[in-house]
Parts: C-alpha cells; sequence; structure tokens
C-alpha cells in the first residue's frame, strides 16, 4: 500500500466465539494506547460477547448498538480511531478490498471460523473480512483456539498456512517465567504484533 504521512495505519480485529477474549482485548488496547496512532476497525460475533462476559466479567452489550455505546464510552479517548462494525453488516467498509486496511487479526478465532475462512465462506462480516484480506494479499493473522485438535481442524489450518495465513496458536510460552495471567496473554498478543512487525515491549523476550 502506497502511504504518506498523513494516511493512517489501519487494522481490522475479530473476535470469534472461541475461550481466549483476553487476547482481542489486550490487542485493543494496545492498538488505542500505543503511541503510534493506528485506526482499528473491531467486529466480533454474538459468541464472543457471551465468552467475553464470562471469562472477563466485561459486558460489551447484546446488540450493535449496545456495544456501540459501551466501547465509546469506555475507549472515550481515543474513540474516533476505533471503528465498530456489526457482524451481520456486510456493507461495512473492510467488505470491500478497495477499502485499504494494512492487515487483520483474528483473536481468538473459533473452528467454526477457520473452517469457513479456508473454505471461502463469509457468512458474517469476519469471515468475509478475512476472505478480502486474503485476496487482496494483506497479512492475516489467526489465533485459533481449541484442543484437542482433530484431522478436520488441522486440515483446515493447513490450507490456511499453505495461502499464506499466520497462525499463532494460542500456547503461552514459560521460558521467561510467567507469575500471571497478563504475562501469559501479553505473551501471544506481543507474537501477534511481531508478526505484524510492530514495535513493542508486552512480554518478555528470550536472552
Amino acid at each position: 500500500m502506497t502511504r504518506d504521512e498523513n494516511t493512517p495505519i489501519r487494522y481490522v480485529l475479530g473476535m470469534s466465539g472461541a475461550s481466549g477474549a483476553a487476547y482481542g482485548i489486550r490487542l485493543l488496547n494496545f492498538f488505542l494506547q500505543a503511541q503510534e496512532k493506528y485506526t482499528l476497525y473491531l467486529t466480533l460475533t454474538q459468541e464472543a460477547r457471551l465468552i467475553m462476559n464470562g471469562e472477563t466479567q466485561l459486558d460489551w452489550g447484546n446488540s450493535f448498538d449496545e456495544t456501540q455505546s459501551i466501547l465509546k464510552t469506555r475507549y472515550a479517548e481515543t474513540s474516533s480511531r476505533l471503528i465498530y462494525c456489526d457482524e451481520r453488516d456486510m456493507t461495512a467498509p473492510i467488505s470491500s478490498g478497495s477499502h485499504q486496511i494494512d492487515g487483520m487479526i483474528i483473536a481468538p478465532c473459533s473452528m467454526k471460523t477457520v473452517a469457513a475462512i479456508a473454505q471461502g465462506l463469509s457468512s458474517n462480516l469476519i469471515e468475509r473480512a478475512a476472505d478480502v484480506t486474503l485476496k487482496e494479499r494483506r497479512p492475516l493473522i489467526l489465533v485459533p483456539r481449541e484442543t484437542p485438535l482433530h484431522t478436520i481442524h488441522l486440515k483446515n489450518l493447513l490450507t490456511l498456512s499453505e495461502m499464506g495465513v499466520i497462525l499463532i496458536p494460542a500456547m503461552p510460552a514459560f521460558y521467561n517465567h510467567p507469575k500471571t495471567l497478563d504475562d501469559m496473554v501479553n505473551f501471544i498478543a506481543g507474537r501477534v504484533l511481531d508478526a505484524l512487525k510492530i514495535d513493542h515491549q508486552i512480554y518478555t523476550r528470550w536472552k
């Protein structure tokens, strides 16, 4: 993408219905709090809202209007750089390849979403935006979360890898001696940022 100094750096963050909502939330906070000014397009499924509430006690509402209002309040200082898109809105900017973005992350990524992307299906905005990201040859990073994996899971993941998708499974390391759950979440979020070549200091690296 050709960019001048006035063109914002734009990413899509999708959160689907898998355990690990904290990964998506950590990345959302990073992009909105970073010194570098990013514009973030956020879309999440209804299942993601439910899991987020169950795992983190965060309530982002049950409808587009509720979620949008909560996000504007929660991220008031940076809300102009956060564009929330309804998962059912197939007319959203990120559903078109002509709307330029720099890459897409799905964290966490359910095996249903993995399967849909691998087969070229677009039943919601996350899947459509991922399909657009692939066809436009932009970076697509998935944080799949399921265990154990059966053969179809593995075949779908292989298909995506062969298409150039970067897979960062939710497998935290222990060589950096994590002391809290936040340390483990930060490791995975940091590896996602590494894959996008974004400078950060959110996890302890191997020395």
